[in-house]
């Protein structure tokens, strides 16, 4: 027999009882935490090679949203008893390597990847938002959060397109690649 105080533990933690969670959300924030770190390690990498460059307090400045974004999803995933997907450690790696390969090509590069990054991950949060929209029970704090994040992360795309991403090289091809690897990282990440 389950006890009353865990039972009343649990809808704390997740704000409604366990048996009438959002099959959603569990997939919305498990793969929103997986975006944020991999972001933050992007702008790891960035700052790596950037950092003591003209552009370094910019990406500083985006890093530092995202770091806020991901404390966030690392809030929401233990107050929603979430399991992370278990590829962390491979994105951790991936988002490095990603943001340092690309700043090593030139500081276009770097915001082109950024672009592409957040175009992906604009139109993510907006379909998520779509669906959390449907649920009449939906904790209001979940909605804005995404939503909030959602316009942070436009401000990067923009931010990227005002500071040279279009004069990268290979601009089109480079932004593809790597909008299909994120959409990729999205698909694996609600899964496992």
């Amino acid at each position: 027999m389950i006890r009353q105080p865990f039972l009343q533990q649990i809808r704390r933690q997740s704000n409604r009882p366990y048996w009438m969670k959002n099959p959603h959300l569990d997939k919305i924030i498990r793969v929103d935490h997986a975006g944020e770190l991999g972001a933050d390690r992007i702008y790891a990498g960035q700052m790596a090679v950037l950092g003591r460059t003209a552009e370094g307090p910019l990406i500083q400045h985006m890093w530092d949203q995202e770091k806020k974004h991901r404390e966030k999803f690392e809030e929401l995933i233990n107050e929603y008893r979430v399991r992370p997907t278990v590829l962390t450690p491979i994105w951790n790696v991936a988002g490095f390597v990603l943001g340092a390969g690309t700043a090593l090509l030139g500081k276009e590069a770097a915001m082109a990847c950024t672009v592409a990054v957040e175009t992906v991950i604009v139109d993510h949060y907006n379909d998520q938002l779509r669906t959390l929209m449907q649920d009449p029970n939906i904790d209001k704090e979940i909605l804005e959060t995404i939503t909030r994040f959602r316009d942070e992360e436009q401000e990067h795309h923009d931010t990227g397109i005002d500071h040279g991403a279009e004069q990268a090289p290979f601009y089109k091809a480079l932004t593809e690649v790597i909008k299909a690897g994120c959409k990729a990282a999205i698909e694996i990440s609600k899964r496992i």
